[in-house]
């Protein structure tokens, strides 16, 4: 047991010393917080597009365009900045097109030096009206959905004033919503509020936190295998120490690694809550006390951090190089992209059949139970599981101990054949 602890206190203090891990701590949780604010900061820092708007339909279309879209739009669509069509009048709108195409491309300005961003030519189309919309942004479409939608309201305003229908009456109606109040048994007051949603929330971070940790670490104590087997330590501590200590060292000391990274980054997460929504905080805190979420997510970190890292310790036994080992792996992370895709989709659906069976399924159960902690699994699909992880990781163990010996003995280039057998051959490690 001291060799196991001298070989786990030696592979912590090798990754915590070096400056590189504590700035992957800080620089992780800044990105994602770049990330979350990215939209924000463009929208804030793009000016606001000019639009110029020609009517040819003859039915004053155009000034009510350009006051519904001053306004951000008929539903709150994107800021535009409302321009006079330079060259006005236009006989057709192929020569509005045709005339504005140079300020579009960037060839001419408009009267004050700014650039023209978009277009909207309305023209009349088998008594009804049609829009021809020009944009320098061909992937951005909100500003022609806006458009589109300010076009379809004044039309029907126009229909309706023509039938008769009183323009304040129009307005009463076009004001009309019915407010939406959200209930639900699972409710604590029956009202929902936003602390009956934090449980599905923190499920589904929690569960992005655990595979990014997760695979982390594993990722990071594949690494340290390959770099000794190449160098040829593992040799040497295989002459002074059993095929169990080696292992577990490492796995335990890459453990209290990757622990470490999420105490800290909780740590940092509950410190900005606290100080920007203290009584969202509190909120969590109580949900995560009280419903014992904590000890759940702990139970699946250490169960999904076990059943990995002995997978990638042995096969890191195996490699020569780090390149080799990410070419065995490859495909596995591959694999392991699925989880991704359906712990978001656990927010809105988390009773989903497909989310239970990939719960029992070993490579994404820690993801998947994680993410489905507002649910409130039932107790035997958690103890199916937690024993199906155990079940998977003593297997692993039984075939890891002979296999890592061999690979660690092994010279040369991996070869499937030789790794199969270290398999299937129990022996003395």
């Amino acid at each position: 047991m001291s060799r196991l602890l001298k070989i786990a206190a030696r592979e912590y203090l090798a990754y915590v010393r070096t400056p590189g891990f504590w700035l992957s701590i800080l620089l992780l949780p800044a990105g994602l917080f770049i990330v979350v604010l990215a939209p924000a900061l463009m929208e804030r820092s793009t000016p606001a597009p000019s639009l110029a708007v020609v009517d040819l339909t003859g039915r004053s279309l155009a000034p009510i365009v350009t006051r519904a879209l001053a306004n951000g739009g008929p539903s709150g669509g994107p800021a535009v900045r409302m321009v006079a069509a330079p060259g006005e009048p236009f006989s057709s709108a192929a020569d509005a097109a045709a005339r504005l195409k140079p300020y579009l491309a960037g060839r001419r300005t408009l009267p004050g030096g700014e650039r023209l961003d978009a277009a909207a030519i309305l023209r009349p189309a088998a008594g009804e009206v049609a829009i021809d919309f020009w944009s320098r942004a061909i992937a951005d479409r909100s500003v022609e959905q806006a458009v589109g939608q300010a076009v379809t309201r004044a039309l029907r305003r126009q229909a309706l004033a023509r039938a008769g229908l009183d323009p304040a009456v129009q307005a009463s109606i076009d004001g009309l919503a019915a407010p939406v109040t959200d209930f639900s048994p699972k409710a604590a007051a029956g009202r929902v509020a936003l602390r009956d949603r934090l449980p599905g929330l923190v499920g589904a971070a929690m569960g992005f936190l655990l595979w990014m940790v997760v695979l982390t670490g594993a990722g990071m104590l594949l690494g340290s295998v390959t770099e000794e087997k190449s160098s040829r330590i593992l040799e040497i501590l295989l002459s002074s120490a059993s095929v169990p200590e080696i292992m577990g060292g490492k796995v335990l000391g890459v453990g209290g690694v990757t622990g470490t990274v999420m105490a800290l980054w909780l740590a940092m997460a509950a410190a900005v809550a606290a100080t920007r929504f203290p009584d969202a905080a509190a909120d969590l805190g109580g949900i995560l006390l009280a419903k014992g979420l904590w000890a759940y997510f702990a139970v699946y970190f250490v169960g999904g951090y076990l059943m990995f890292a002995t997978l990638y310790v042995t096969v890191g036994a195996f490699c020569e190089s780090p390149r080799e080992a990410q070419t065995l792996l490859g495909p596995m992370m591959i694999l392991m992209s699925v989880p991704l895709l359906f712990i978001g989709e656990a927010l809105n659906r988390p009773d989903a059949p497909l989310l239970t069976i990939l719960s029992f399924i070993p490579p994404f159960t820690p993801f998947m139970m994680a993410a489905r902690a507002a649910t409130d699994p039932p107790a035997w699909q958690i103890a199916a599981t937690l024993a199906l992880m155990a079940a998977v990781t003593a297997l692993e163990l039984w075939v890891a101990v002979p296999a890592f010996k061999s690979g660690a003995l092994m010279s040369g280039r991996f070869e499937l054949k030789t790794f199969l057998a270290s398999l299937t051959r129990r022996g003395r490690a």
